[in-house]
């Protein structure tokens, strides 16, 4: 069969109410969306990461429920790159605190993206102004590296060291900035001179 086109899919997901469905059915759906075969298109794939998580993500105000956050963890398994470019990037470009936003993008950033996702969560962040809701999402991506006993590629490690000097003055008083350039100097102190 023909892939669906933009448009198709879109109406689809709206005829099936995917936004609004509940969160268990949710959570079938995307399991059921890892057996297709062949995969879905990178254009699909964000579409349906947008259908199916945007409007629910940005509208929590207390944690995530454990069927939301598996069918969160289902769809990165097989569709990250497509994941992170629709869903994180909006999060991240978000005014406002968006504190269980924040903390859904870390838990994603420890737990379930692959590590080429994890490095562009973090030039997401480099792309926006710095703000005291990101810093714990780069935190997490550095923690990350750590574990996995990977490094930064050079040019997103002088980003984020360019970044982090250049914004200096703004967070003269955070302690969660003293904790990153602690963990960057820490981490990478053969490479800071």
């Amino acid at each position: 069969p023909r892939p669906l086109c933009r448009p198709q899919l879109q109406g689809l997901c709206s005829f099936l109410q995917l936004s609004t469905c509940p969160e268990h059915l949710l959570l079938r759906f995307c399991s059921w969306l890892l057996l297709l075969t062949p995969d879905l298109s990178y254009t699909s794939a964000a579409i349906l990461a947008e259908q199916l998580f945007l409007r629910r993500v940005l509208s929590l105000a207390q944690p995530p429920s454990r069927h939301l956050m598996a069918a969160l963890a289902s769809f990165c398994s097989k569709y990250s790159q497509p994941f992170c470019r629709v869903l994180v990037a909006v999060i991240l470009r978000e005014p406002g605190e968006g504190a269980e936003q924040t903390k859904l993008v870390c838990e994603l950033v420890e737990e379930c993206l692959e590590p080429d996702c994890v490095r562009l969560v973090l030039s997401q962040v480099l792309e926006v102004p710095l703000s005291e809701k990101l810093l714990p999402v780069v935190q997490a991506v550095l923690g990350r590296q750590v574990r996995g006993g990977e490094v930064l590629p050079p040019e997103l490690f002088d980003l984020l060291v360019l970044t982090l000097c250049r914004q200096a003055p703004a967070f003269a008083a955070s302690l969660n900035y003293a904790k990153l350039v602690t963990a960057v100097l820490t981490m990478y102190q053969n490479q800071v001179s």
